[in-house]
């Protein structure tokens, strides 16, 4: 390719709008272009790096013995239906309309559409197990779109989905593609951490995230660098307490705290350390008014207190609701003392604690020396309610917990039995027996990849991309301000040898000055930089930049043809 014919277009023009790295720099190469919210059209360079990922997913799940097919994009609402997921799937789901006002939705996801295609296609037990996977547009309504294409609107990914007779068939796919995912990351060059998940609006009955480890990550993950553990914080588990709950010491007292309205304000009056304090947080569940007690160092983790039996679809509640039911306002609120009834949700932290600290639903008022058992009754329900911290021991027992940010890239699904029976997919088992099927599901962002990527890879300059990633792997560059043929020729010659020999090689003939060159191959990142110039061709050399080195080499022909051809 020469670049004469291919169009880049950078700019040193930092975008305001840009938040994170990978943003910046796909605007600055030109790899993208903003369309609208959330909605970014792809340029030939960015395309190039787009395809490369494309390519790898592809070549590593027809390894793993998945088949392709591709899905509309656009789906009839009588599917969705099927399931109970077009009103719970929220205001991400774009519904449209069709001249003949039937309802539509532009495909989120296509848990419902593969599973019409399995239950009209498959119908014997000698059919499976039966992967099928797509690599299709998809669309999110999201809230706030951001940080460029690593949060669109419009997106591409990778979506899988396997059909099993039983569940330990499904089990063993799960880890094929577990397999087949680290093979797709580790040959992408991508440093990566796999962890335990929850399964969101998705579903299913286990589930793991693959992250991209990088400072701009949305998620926060916790490791122990003694095991193999790691888990989203939001589905990570705290170690239970330690030994039962000590007797208690202390007298039950009412104290002032005219103005101290959080945990660490009322410690810091009464002279206690925080871990003495609990936190009181009120929500509405499915039987009304729910307090949910946590010591007040921690915090809840939103997604273990929905896992509680009534808190599905918890919110928080009002204050009015607050006031209506426990007598006073936020701040001061606690389990004793309310004049309306409640249900009581207490972390297992605080569960064993004894003389500690809590509102006492009157404002300006605590307790001090509380404790279950004598001051109020023992909590009927009991369970890990609160958000792992570093430094907390790890649930293997393994050591102490790590906190790093990652991009999720990838996530893979056992998703039981919940699509096949809502759409009866179903199969004949070897008795003849009709058997609803159970599926696996499998994602990976495919364009969140390449942003993801740049987080990891990148300098002052520019992006450094990993070499399987990069639009291509050596920019041949001519200096010849005095339009020399010999110098073209020359250039023009190493070119062609470098295709021949299956490098993807690019031709930078724009006859820019060499700093502006320079700087263009930098910013989009090809790893390797060839000058052919009048005083290296008198020299018999081509002056040799590797993207990562930071001087350049001196090579004749035979000695950068070694490190080119040893390099891709």
């Amino acid at each position: 390719m020469r670049l004469s014919q291919f169009p880049i277009t950078t700019t040193k023009e930092t975008p305001a709008d840009a938040e994170i790295v990978s943003h910046q720099l796909m605007l600055r190469a030109g790899m993208v272009r903003k369309l609208g919210v959330g909605l970014y059209t792809w340029t030939p360079i960015g395309l190039r790096v787009l395809r490369k990922v494309e390519g790898v997913v592809r070549e590593e799940m027809n390894r793993a013995g998945a088949v392709e097919v591709l899905m509309p994009s656009i789906q009839p609402r009588e599917l969705w239906e099927e399931t109970g997921r077009w009103q719970k799937f929220g205001g991400q789901l774009l519904k449209i309309k069709d001249r003949k006002e039937a309802e539509y939705c532009y495909g989120p996801t296509h848990e419902e559409v593969i599973t019409d295609y399995a239950r009209s296609e498959l119908s014997s037990y000698k059919q499976l197990p039966r992967n099928y996977y797509q690599i299709q547009t998809k669309f999110r309504d999201e809230i706030r779109p951001r940080f460029g294409v690593m949060r669109a609107r419009e997106f591409l990914m990778k979506d899988a989905y396997s059909f099993h007779l039983t569940p330990e068939c499904l089990e063993r796919e799960y880890w094929n593609m577990f397999a087949a995912y680290e093979r797709i990351f580790s040959r992408l060059g991508l440093k990566f951490r796999a962890v335990m998940a929850d399964s969101g609006a998705i579903g299913g009955n286990a589930s793991q995230e693959f992250h991209v480890l990088a400072e701009s990550g949305e998620d926060l993950l916790a490791y122990s660098e003694n095991s193999d553990y790691a888990a989203n914080v939001e589905k990570a588990e705290s170690q239970a307490p330690a030994g039962p709950r000590p007797a208690a010491a202390e007298a039950f007292e009412k104290v002032s705290t005219p103005t101290q309205k959080t945990c660490e304000d009322v410690a810091a009056l009464l002279g206690l350390p925080l871990n003495r304090t609990v936190k009181s947080v009120a929500v509405i569940g499915e039987q009304g008014f729910v307090l949910v007690l946590v010591r007040g160092d921690h915090s809840v983790n939103e997604i273990k207190l929905s896992k509680v039996p009534g808190l599905a679809d918890y919110r928080l509640a009002t204050e009015a609701e607050i006031k209506d039911t426990l007598g006073a306002d936020p701040g001061f609120l606690g389990p004793i003392g309310a004049p309306k009834p409640f249900q009581l949700v207490v972390d297992r932290e605080v569960a064993v604690m004894a003389d500690f600290v809590c509102g006492a639903n009157a404002n300006g008022f605590h307790f001090r020396g509380v404790n279950f058992g004598r001051d109020l009754p023992e909590p009927e329900t009991v369970a890990d309610l609160r958000t792992v911290l570093e430094g907390d021991i790890a649930p293997d027992g393994s050591g102490p917990l790590k906190l790093a940010r990652g991009i999720e890239v990838g996530h893979v699904f056992q998703l039981g039995q919940k699509y096949a029976e809502a759409m009866h997919a179903t199969v004949l088992d070897e008795q003849g027996k009709t058997r609803v099927m159970y599926m696996g599901c499998y994602g990976i962002g495919v364009s969140r990849i390449v942003a993801a990527a740049i987080e990891q890879n990148f300098d002052a300059n520019g992006i450094v991309w990993p070499e399987p990633m990069a639009p291509f792997q050596v920019a041949v560059c001519i200096i010849n301000p005095k339009n020399d043929p010999k110098v073209a020729e020359a250039a023009e010659a190493l070119y062609l040898k470098l295709l021949a020999e299956d490098i993807e090689a690019v031709l930078d003939d724009r006859g820019l000055r060499p700093g502006v060159m320079f700087s263009d191959i930098e910013l989009i990142g090809i790893p390797h930089r060839v000058v052919v110039s009048e005083r290296g061709l008198a020299a018999g050399t081509y002056e040799y930049r590797a993207r990562r080195a930071s001087e350049s080499e001196n090579l004749d022909e035979a000695g950068l043809m070694e490190r080119l051809v040893g390099a891709d």
